[in-house]
């Protein structure tokens, strides 16, 4: 039986969120020094300048004509910030600098959307949706407040990428006490899992992606109580894992080659001694937490040990089954995830060891499962059972259900809380590096 924490927020509790959901874009841009805004951190990706616009471009397109009544005051810029990029077969962004905007002109444009919004959304308040029938505040609300906390990620691994000495430094973070680290793979018997929502349970919010609920058998498997860390990623390399081609398949031994990969995308080397790029600063490689990779460099390690990457289900069944056959909404419990269960929900901006909160731990005794760190799965990004594309972002899920990309569970420190959620489901292509994602295999 799964457990379930119904949420119902009022519209006004949805307005505060979505002034926050600012604040943490907000404090990225900060970051950026004024001559930078044009780089290009991820050559995959558009330039910084972009997603400046993009936020409030996102909620002008998608709230304007659904719940306000505001006319398009720059057409041309509703367009140049609709969309983002995620190219598949190597193909790169070609523009430059200077077939963007001024940026003065994209700020002023970002306040005049926000100003229009909040005057209107405030009007709109006590409605929960048009005469017409439309899609309700409520739901609409919920959809900008997550892309933007989606993109308060995605710009927080872009940003990781931009040299230091283009960014604004932040303080230290706290540090935290641990005990000594002892890897090891828990037994999990044969049983049931329950993969997404329940469509008509208004007091939820998902994407579409996330529907229909329904219930998976997974035989016995065993399973890493804790990510694979940067000290056994490190064992990985100095045995030759990079230079080995049978651990690789020949896409991913491809892809390898050619851009001479030979450590993990968040690693430095100087005089022999690896070293590790944090949001900040360089500090010599921190061997208990976990390594960040691509799909490709982490399938390659779990052939190394001999095991698997889990699956989506597997996953789900070592985070939230429980022995008394519940399902619980979160690994921990049913408590509300807090500072105590993990690093996750912007408290942090670079990782912890992975047996840092002894909170974390699900029922069946695997740890670090929410925040620090999502986790590569060997599920390719599919439609569940039931799967309809979503009314007001009909692209979201199914421009991606090409066979190209891989299912990414759990959270890292730049996750919002609300995207813990058991459901909700991440997904990249698999020689995609940059993001904050890590793995545990699976000996099946």
């Amino acid at each position: 039986m799964l457990a379930t924490r119904p949420v119902v927020e009022s519209k006004h509790e949805l307005l505060e969120r979505l002034a926050e959901a600012r604040l943490r874009t907000d404090e990225l841009f900060i970051l950026v020094k004024p001559d930078s805004l044009y780089e290009r951190p991820i050559p995959e990706r558009h330039r910084i300048i972009f997603y400046l616009g993009h936020l409030e471009a996102f909620d002008w397109n998608l709230l304007r004509t659904r719940i306000l009544d505001a006319q398009a005051f720059d057409p041309d810029f509703d367009r140049l910030f609709a969309f983002g990029i995620d190219p598949v077969g190597g193909g790169l962004p070609s523009d430059q600098p200077h077939d963007w905007p001024d940026g003065e002109d994209v700020r002023r444009y970002v306040g005049r959307i926000r100003q229009t919004l909040d005057a209107e959304l405030a009007g709109s308040i006590h409605s929960d949706s048009k005469p017409s029938g439309e899609l309700p505040v409520r739901l609409l609300l919920n959809v900008a407040i997550e892309h933007r906390l989606m993109h308060a990620e995605t710009l927080a691994y872009m940003l990781h990428q931009l040299p230091i000495d283009r960014k604004l430094p932040r303080g230290g973070q706290p540090e935290l006490v641990f005990p000594a680290l002892e890897p090891a793979m828990i037994q999990i018997l044969a049983g049931s899992t329950t993969l997404g929502l329940t469509r008509g349970d208004g007091n939820v919010f998902g994407w579409d992606n996330e529907y229909e609920a329904h219930l998976v058998h997974v035989p016995a498997f065993a399973i890493d109580r804790y990510k694979v860390t940067n000290r056994q990623y490190l064992q990985f390399i100095e045995a030759g894992g990079y230079d080995d081609q049978a651990l690789w398949d020949d896409a991913d031994w491809n892809w390898k080659s050619q851009r001479q990969l030979s450590h993990p995308a968040f690693w430095m080397q100087t005089d022999g001694r690896w070293s590790y790029r944090t949001m900040f600063s360089v500090v010599p490689l921190p061997l208990d937490w976990p390594v960040y990779v691509s799909y490709a460099e982490a399938a390659a390690y779990a052939r190394w040990t001999g095991n698997d990457l889990p699956t989506e289900a597997q996953w789900h069944r070592a985070a939230y089954s429980s022995p008394d056959g519940f399902e619980r909404p979160f690994p921990w419990g049913n408590e509300s995830p807090g500072m105590e269960h993990g690093n996750f929900d912007f408290h942090r901006w670079d990782p912890t060891p992975v047996n840092a909160f002894e909170k974390s731990q699900s029922a069946l005794g695997v740890a670090d499962l929410l925040g620090n760190g999502w986790e590569w799965t060997s599920t390719k990004f599919e439609p569940f059972p039931g799967f309809t594309p979503s009314p007001f972002y009909p692209g979201y899920s199914a421009d991606f259900f090409d066979g190209k990309h891989y299912v990414m569970k759990g959270g890292s420190a730049r996750t919002a809380a609300c995207m813990l959620r058991r459901s909700f489901r991440n997904w990249f292509q698999p020689h995609y590096q940059y993001v904050y994602a890590g793995f545990r295999c699976v000996s099946n």
